[in-house]
C-alpha cells in the first residue's frame, strides 16, 4: 500500500529557517547601488550624487488582490514587485532595491512559499531592484507588502498635481487588457498569465523633458486616476473616448464574456500604464509618433486639460476602491 508523503509547510521549517531560505535564494543578487543587503538589521543603498530618493509601498492580500485558484505563487510574487515598480515609473525614477513583509498561515505549503519568492526575485533581477530585506509574520491569509526604493535626478521627479490648463493628455500602451485577462481567468478557470509592465524607461524619458507635466500610473482605472491627477487643481479635462487605446480584439473578447468594453477599459484598473500631460512649450511640443519613439512604446493623445472643472467625454469614471 502506497504511503502518501505529507507536504512540508512553513511551520515545519520555522521562522529562522524561512529567513535562511530567503537569504539563500537571494544570495546571487548584484547591483552597484547595493552596499549591504540581507543579513543585517537594515540594508544600505547608495544613490548617485545629485539624486533624490523615491520610496513607495503597496501590498497584495489573498482574496482581495489575488486568489490561489487563478494566480500561481510565482505570479503573485512577480506582481507584488511589478505594481510597486510602476510607482517608481510614474515618478521618473530608477530602482535601487526593495524590502518585503511576508505574512502567511503556518500551514501554507513550503513549495508555494518558495515559488512566490522565486517569482519576486526573478522580477527583481529583471529590473535591477534587488531584495535587500524584510519581515516574516504569521497571519490568517497570505499577503506580501513590498516597499521599493528608487532614485531620480534631484528636483526632477514627476508629480501628479502639477497640471496646467491647455496641456495635452496622453496614455502609454493600451487599457482594459489586464481587467479582461482577470475576468477571463475568473469566469472560465485557468491561471492569470498577463502581468503589468512597469514603464520605467518611459518614466525616465518623461522626467528628462525640459518641462514635463503631471504623471500617474493607471492602477485604479483610467477615469479614477484621471480624477486623481486633477485633484486640488480646480481644473477639468475633455476626453475623446474613441482615442482611448484598447488592445486588438478587445471589444469582441468582452462580448464573448458578456462584459461592457467601455466599463472594463475605463474603470477596470490593473493596467499600470502611464497617464501624463504635456504642454506646448518648446521641447514638449511632441506628436504621438515622436513621443512613441522617445518613450519606446505606443503613446496616444486622448484629450486636454481645461479650465472648466469636471471630466467630460467619459461615461464612466469610478474605478477600484477598497472602502
Amino acid at each position: 500500500m502506497r504511503t502518501l508523503l505529507r507536504m512540508r509547510t512553513l511551520s515545519d521549517v520555522g521562522e529562522f529557517g524561512l529567513i535562511a531560505r530567503i537569504e539563500r535564494l537571494a544570495r546571487n543578487q548584484h547591483a552597484p547601488q547595493l552596499v549591504l543587503g540581507i543579513g543585517d538589521d537594515a540594508a544600505v543603498l547608495r544613490p548617485r550624487a545629485g539624486e533624490d530618493l523615491v520610496v513607495s509601498t503597496d501590498s497584495l492580500v489573498e482574496d482581495v488582490h489575488f486568489r490561489w485558484r487563478t494566480q500561481s505563487p510565482a505570479t503573485v510574487g512577480r506582481r507584488g514587485l511589478l505594481v510597486n515598480l510602476s510607482d517608481l515609473a510614474a515618478m521618473g525614477a530608477r530602482p535601487l532595491g526593495c524590502t518585503v513583509a511576508w505574512a502567511a498561515p503556518p500551514q501554507l505549503e513550503l513549495r508555494r512559499f518558495d515559488s512566490l519568492i522565486r517569482g519576486l526575485l526573478a522580477t527583481a533581477s529583471e529590473f535591477a531592484c534587488p531584495l535587500v530585506g524584510g519581515n516574516l509574520s504569521k497571519a490568517r491569509e497570505t499577503s506580501i507588502a513590498v516597499t521599493v526604493f528608487g532614485a531620480v535626478k534631484a528636483g526632477r521627479a514627476l508629480r501628479r498635481h502639477v497640471v496646467r490648463a491647455g496641456e495635452r493628455i496622453f496614455v502609454t500602451g493600451s487599457l482594459g487588457g489586464a481587467s479582461l485577462a482577470l475576468a477571463r481567468a475568473e469566469r472560465r478557470g485557468g491561471r492569470l498569465r498577463r502581468l503589468p509592465i512597469p514603464r520605467l524607461r518611459a518614466g525616465r524619458a518623461l522626467a528628462a523633458l525640459p518641462r514635463p507635466g503631471a504623471c500617474i500610473d493607471i492602477s485604479d482605472g483610467f477615469g479614477a486616476d484621471l480624477e486623481h491627477l486633477l485633484e486640488g487643481s480646480g481644473l477639468g479635462a475633455e476626453i475623446e473616448l474613441q482615442k482611448v487605446p484598447r488592445p486588438r480584439g478587445f471589444t469582441a473578447a468582452c462580448a464573448s464574456l458578456g462584459l461592457d468594453p467601455d466599463r472594463l477599459c475605463l474603470t477596470g484598473g490593473e493596467d499600470y500604464e502611464l497617464l501624463f500631460t504635456l504642454g506646448s512649450d518648446a521641447g514638449c511640443r511632441l506628436s504621438e509618433v515622436a513621443l512613441s519613439r522617445r518613450l519606446r512604446l505606443p503613446v496616444s493623445e486622448v484629450g486636454r486639460i481645461c479650465r472648466r472643472p469636471g471630466v467630460r467625454g467619459l461615461p464612466l469614471k469610478r474605478g477600484w476602491r477598497h472602502y
